[in-house]
């Protein structure tokens, strides 16, 4: 008889984006929830003014939660959106504590000119990123039609940042709008890193 190992428990810090208030029916706290439900350590925090956000008070949110991840446990980053842009920001500033995490997913990070073109978002906007060494293991996953990039994420972030972006077809901004309520490979990667990230069932038909 064989029997399945369950995989370690872990630690992760869920971050939303810009206008995002954690609705029940998104994928970030459809993942919190089943995370927690399965045993690991969950913070998904309401970050300050998410229709008016402040680019120093988000990195000050960022650092005090990195901080404390239980460090027993595999530390672990989701960002979407505008908290991917913010975990870049970090890592350009050398932010104590990036470290900490032992692997992180950036999702759908919106491209500079797009966040220019907000003035609740532009200072937002990230300088050069070529050269940026990113303190830990780090995927990038976006639609291949994401309206927030439409430059492309690869040539906006990947290629700067020396990754490969990992492109899912007809996905968007992978958000509500887009039918994300639910992302079952972001599920398995947070439980076995080396998952294959791909759209719901329901668009791979």
């Amino acid at each position: 008889m064989t029997t399945t190992t369950p995989a370690p428990l872990g630690s992760f810090l869920i971050l939303h984006g810009w206008q995002n208030h954690r609705p029940a029916a998104h994928w970030q706290h459809w993942l919190a929830d089943s995370l927690t439900g399965r045993g690991h350590a969950v913070t998904y925090p309401q970050l300050p003014d998410p229709d008016d956000p402040a680019l120093e008070v988000w990195l000050g949110e960022l650092s005090r939660h990195l901080q404390a991840l239980d460090a027993r446990r595999e530390r672990v980053v989701i960002a979407h959106s505008l908290s991917a842009v913010l975990w870049l920001h970090a890592a350009a500033r050398g932010l104590p504590g990036l470290d900490r995490a032992d692997r992180v997913l950036l999702v759908s990070p919106p491209s500079g000119p797009v966040l220019a073109g907000y003035p609740e978002v532009a200072e937002f906007v990230l300088p050069a990123l070529d050269g940026l060494t990113l303190p830990s293991p780090t995927r990038l996953v976006a639609g291949d039609d994401d309206p927030y990039c439409p430059e492309g994420v690869q040539s906006q972030y990947g290629t700067p940042l020396g990754l490969t972006a990992e492109l899912i077809p007809g996905a968007a901004h992978l958000d509500l709008d887009a039918g994300y309520g639910s992302w079952p490979s972001a599920m398995e990667w947070c439980e076995r890193g080396d998952a294959t990230f791909t759209a719901r069932p329901e668009q791979r038909q």
